[in-house]
């Protein structure tokens, strides 16, 4: 059951955590649920906790022969 929690932050902040939010597509509800899930994770594992979004991407290149000079490469056309 989803229940209503009150934040009080900085006008400033609240206006960025809406953008950021909005180019993710996601509400900002959503994003401190991700973070208080992140934290969640990290308690229960020595491992370092992956967002959900992180997490769902996880082995989605496994076995497409893409390694670390294809993603360098892709820097170098992108940004060059």
């Amino acid at each position: 059951m989803a229940t209503k929690l009150t934040l009080r932050l900085d006008e400033k902040l609240i206006k960025e955590a809406k953008g950021y939010a909005a180019k993710r597509g996601k509400s900002v509800s959503a994003l401190v649920a991700d973070f208080f899930y992140v934290l969640r994770k990290g308690e229960k594992s020595s491992e370092k906790a992956a967002s959900p979004t992180v997490a769902s991407l996880r082995g989605i290149l496994k076995g497409r022969g893409v390694d670390e000079d294809d993603y360098k490469r892709h820097l170098k056309e992108k940004y060059l």
